[in-house]
């Protein structure tokens, strides 16, 4: 039984089957991993989520702006 681990469907053989055969590296440009999650060991994998968390946050109507409910 496995100890809870998870792989990517896209890795064969340590490279990815997805990004041109590149070393896989989750969260690289072009993973499907990538801007999805958080990334504790890699501040520039997290800029694309962080921009999409702000795009979201700036659609959403705040409370009290006049919007009707």
């Amino acid at each position: 039984m496995a100890g809870g681990s998870w792989s990517c469907p896209h890795e064969v053989d340590g490279l990815c089957s997805k990004v041109n055969n590149l070393p896989c590296d989750p969260g690289m440009k072009g993973c499907v991993l990538a801007g999805r999650y958080f990334f504790f060991n890699d501040d520039k994998k997290n800029e694309r989520l962080r921009a999409k968390r702000e795009r979201e946050a700036a659609a959403e109507p705040s409370v009290g702006d006049g919007v009707d409910e």
